[in-house]
């Protein structure tokens, strides 16, 4: 537990009540208690160490709240950009990607997202929307063959209102789950939390009023409950993270990448990288670009390849400043 602020005196283990953090806004966050009651609460320290998703314990302070204590979590996800790699969500079940068939989507931008996951060992669910834009539908969906090919869940979806489908099928894989819900600009992501959260456009108002945040509230992460009984969550973040893969080890990227990870253990050399090395068990399954899949049950796409090299040369870049 930190340290009590000078001057206020110690929590006891009577006063502590446990909540869980609903949004988060700089120094203020958002606290639901168990019977659904949310107090703005302010984490102890100069630092904010809490994020959308964590159980916590605090106790009351006039009309708001102090964080006392963040419990262990059982996952963490980071975003980064150009300048620092932060922590944005816990304690999730899976991860929603959601694409669509246009814009195209980016298999980088995909692929981090995966590997981030699979790092925290959370379930993915990716979901390409616009079902209804053929033939481009289909491209995209033959694009994510490799995805399928390796386990991962891909579900089609159509969001337009004159053609609305996959819904009831999606609301499935979510019940009684907490799921971050992630895409890019304009797949349809606003949209598809409005269906399955009406009332998310009013909460994040009432958020944003509640945390001052203001315009600031689109670059906010808020846990939005889908149902009365709150047994549904889904976790909103904006736009398309850029997930933080700092923490992993370049040497442990191929065990995060399914597809790779079914080759390992074959290589020449113990500390084989995967690039360049002769007798490499990996290499030797890369599917060269417009060939059919057919024979080689380990097959790696070699788009997939492609992206391990450049997410091992960027961790290993990391690591010698």
């Amino acid at each position: 537990m930190s340290a009590p602020r000078r001057g206020a005196p110690s929590a006891t283990s009577t006063d502590l009540q446990p909540g869980r953090v609903v949004a988060a806004h700089g120094r203020h966050c958002l606290v639901e208690t168990p019977d659904g009651e949310r107090r703005i609460c302010h984490p102890r320290g100069k630092k904010n160490p809490v994020v959308v998703g964590d159980a916590v314990l605090w106790q009351t302070s006039g009309d708001e709240g102090s964080i006392e204590r963040v419990e262990p979590r059982r996952n963490l996800f980071y975003r980064q950009d150009e300048l620092r790699t932060k922590s944005f969500a816990a304690n999730l079940d899976q991860v929603l990607v959601l694409l669509a068939a246009d814009p195209e989507f980016s298999e980088r931008q995909l692929a981090r997202a995966l590997i981030a996951a699979e790092a925290e060992g959370i379930a993915v669910l990716v979901v390409l929307n616009k079902q209804d834009l053929q033939p481009t539908f289909e491209r995209a969906w033959e694009r994510l063959a490799p995805y399928r090919r390796m386990g991962v869940s891909v579900l089609p979806l159509c969001l337009n209102a004159n053609a609305e489908h996959g819904l009831d099928t999606l609301q499935q894989r979510l019940d009684g789950r907490v799921t971050l819900v992630l895409g890019p600009s304009g797949v349809g992501k606003s949209t598809l939390v409005n269906r399955l959260v009406p009332h998310a456009s009013a909460l994040t108002g009432e958020i944003s009023r509640a945390l001052n945040s203001g315009k600031h509230t689109t670059t906010s992460t808020t846990w939005y409950w889908t149902d009365s009984r709150r047994h549904t969550a889904l976790i909103d973040s904006p736009g398309f993270q850029e997930f933080g893969l700092n923490h992993i080890e370049p040497t442990q990227l191929a065990a995060c990448m399914p597809d790779l990870r079914a080759t390992l253990g074959s290589c020449r050399f113990y500390n084989c990288t995967h690039l360049h090395e002769p007798g490499c068990g990996v290499r030797a399954h890369v599917q060269e670009a417009g060939m059919a899949v057919v024979d080689d049950p380990l097959a790696i796409d070699a788009n997939r390849y492609r992206i391990y090299g450049e997410l091992f040369a960027e961790l290993s870049d990391k690591r010698s400043y």
